[in-house]
């Protein structure tokens, strides 16, 4: 498009905005100022109409949640005294295992002691049965010089 069709474009475009205000006007069936406050008051009954329908909306909402707080509430307390019965268990069967693990220790290193005094106690009966064994003297006697 060349710059003088461009130009015509726009010229036109500028000629009709004027044209269709200037019979906007002439067959307008108020004036100006009645137009505005006839927008205005249009303006102000749809603000009116979204605030009742927000307060509405926001009436039900709050109606809805004070309806299912006490259930989800209950819910909560219940949930609560759950986990902590399972914190109590838990303790109890941490307590016990640990017993149970110190008395397990305490039976082993008991019977690590019985079976390390018993060794001893083979150990020093193995000496004294070799100092027994050297001391008797074996004597070979040949039949022959009898």
């Amino acid at each position: 498009m060349s710059s003088s069709n461009k130009l015509a474009l726009a010229f036109g475009g500028l000629v009709g905005t004027l044209v269709g205000v200037g019979i906007g006007t002439l067959i307008a069936p108020r004036s100006g100022a009645e137009s505005r406050a006839m927008a205005a008051d249009a303006m102000n009954d749809a603000w009116d109409s979204a605030v009742d329908s927000y307060e509405r909306k926001s009436s039900q909402v709050s109606d809805k949640i004070n309806t299912v707080r006490p259930s989800v509430d209950a819910t909560t307390d219940d949930l609560r005294a759950k986990v902590d019965l399972a914190r109590e268990r838990m303790d109890q069967l941490r307590e016990s295992l640990s017993d149970a693990v110190s008395s397990s220790s305490s039976h082993f290193s008991d019977a690590v002691t019985v079976v390390a005094d018993k060794v001893a106690a083979a150990e020093e009966a193995a000496a004294a049965a070799s100092t027994e064994a050297e001391a008797v003297k074996v004597e070979v006697v040949d039949d022959s010089e009898l």
